[in-house]
C-alpha cells in the first residue's frame, strides 16, 4: 500500500493473510467460490472476464482464453455483483471509554477491527462497506471491492468521533441508544443481502436492540453481533472509593466498588447472556471482543466461529 493509511497497519495485516470471511447460506451477488449467488448465470449478459479464484464454478471458465494465454479466467455476468459485507460502527460516547488496562478505547479498537475485516474482504475479491452511527448514521462508504476502496474507509475511520461528547454540557439528559428507528434507516440503505457486522458495546436496551436487528434478519442478511468491551467493564477491578464519570448524559456517581462488584458483574453478565440467547434464537452470531486483545487474535477468533 503506497499511501499511509493509519488503520491499515502492515504489521497487523500481515498476520491476517489466509483468513476468509465466509457467509452462512446463500447471499445475493456473490461471485467468488465461498459465496454462491442465487442469480449466478441466470438470464445474464456477459460483461467481462476476471481471474479464476479457488471454488469458482468451472462451468464459467473460458477455455478459449485458457488455450490462448495458458491462464484461467471465468466469465462474469451483468447480474453478478460482489458479495457485500456491511460494517456498522457504533460511535456513541460510551465507546470512547478506555481503562488503564486497555491500549485502545472501544471506539479505536473497533476501528482497527473494521479495517482488518475490510482488508480481508477486499483481498478475497468481495465488497465491503462501512456505516458509522450514533443517534443516526453519520458517515457511510458504499460497498466496494477494489484496493483503492481502503482509502475511503480509512478516511471515515480517521474522521469518526463521538458526536455527543460535545453535547453533554448542553443536553444533560441526552442518551444515545441503538434504536429500532436507527436500524430502520440502516436497513433502507442495504439493498443487497450480505453479511452485516455490528461493532458496539451494546450498552442499550436489549429489547430495542433486538427489534432493530430483526429488521436486518428479515432482509435475509447474515448478521454478526460483535460486542466490544473494555476489560474493566467485564472485570470491575476497582477497590478504592471511585467517582465514575457519566457518559451520554448520565450524571457522575461516587461509588464504593467493593460493595457493588458482585451485583454489577451479575447484571453485566445477565445483559450479555440475554443478548446472546436472543441472537441465537434469531440465527445471528454473537461474539465478545475485549480491547486488551491483539486485533489479529480478536479477528481470528470471530472468523473461526463465523
Amino acid at each position: 500500500m503506497a499511501q499511509h493509511l493509519p488503520y491499515f497497519d502492515p504489521r497487523t495485516l500481515s498476520k491476517l493473510e489466509g483468513l476468509t470471511l465466509h457467509t452462512r447460506g446463500t447471499v445475493e451477488g456473490a461471485v467468488t467460490g465461498a459465496h454462491r449467488s442465487p442469480f449466478h448465470g441466470f438470464a445474464a449478459e456477459f460483461a467481462e472476464h476476471r481471474e479464476y479464484a479457488p471454488g469458482d464454478d468451472l462451468r464459467y471458465v473460458d477455455w478459449k482464453v485458457y488455450g490462448r494465454s495458458d491462464r484461467v479466467f471465468v466469465k462474469q455476468f451483468e447480474e453478478e455483483t460482489n458479495f457485500a459485507c456491511h460494517l456498522l460502527l457504533d460511535a456513541s460516547e460510551s465507546m470512547t471509554y478506555r481503562s488503564e488496562a486497555a491500549p485502545l478505547s472501544k471506539l479505536e479498537f473497533s476501528k482497527h477491527i473494521a479495517a482488518a475485516i475490510s482488508y480481508i474482504v477486499v483481498k478475497q475479491q468481495d465488497a465491503v462497506g462501512l456505516m458509522a452511527f450514533d443517534r443516526e448514521v453519520s458517515q457511510a462508504v458504499r460497498p466496494g471491492s477494489q484496493p483503492a476502496h481502503w482509502k475511503q474507509i480509512s478516511h471515515v475511520l480517521e474522521t469518526t468521533v463521538s458526536a455527543n461528547s460535545n453535547l453533554k454540557s448542553e443536553i444533560s439528559n441526552f442518551k444515545s441508544q441503538i434504536s429500532d428507528s436507527l436500524f430502520a434507516g440502516i436497513a433502507e440503505r442495504l439493498t443487497h443481502r450480505g453479511v452485516v457486522i455490528l461493532l458496539s458495546d451494546l450498552f442499550a436496551d436489549a429489547d430495542s436492540l433486538l427489534l432493530g436487528l430483526k429488521r436486518l434478519r428479515h432482509q435475509k442478511h447474515d448478521v454478526r453481533v460483535w460486542q466490544i468491551v473494555d476489560p474493566a467493564e467485564e472485570d470491575f477491578p476497582f477497590d478504592d472509593p471511585t467517582l465514575f464519570h457519566g457518559l451520554e448524559g448520565w450524571a457522575d456517581l461516587p461509588v464504593e466498588p467493593r460493595l457493588l462488584r458482585a451485583a454489577y458483574q451479575r447484571e453485566f453478565e445477565a445483559h450479555r447472556e440475554s443478548l446472546r440467547r436472543k441472537c441465537r434464537d434469531l440465527s445471528m452470531e454473537f461474539q465478545t471482543m475485549r480491547t486488551d486483545m491483539p486485533v489479529e487474535i480478536a479477528v481470528k477468533k470471530c472468523l473461526a466461529v463465523g
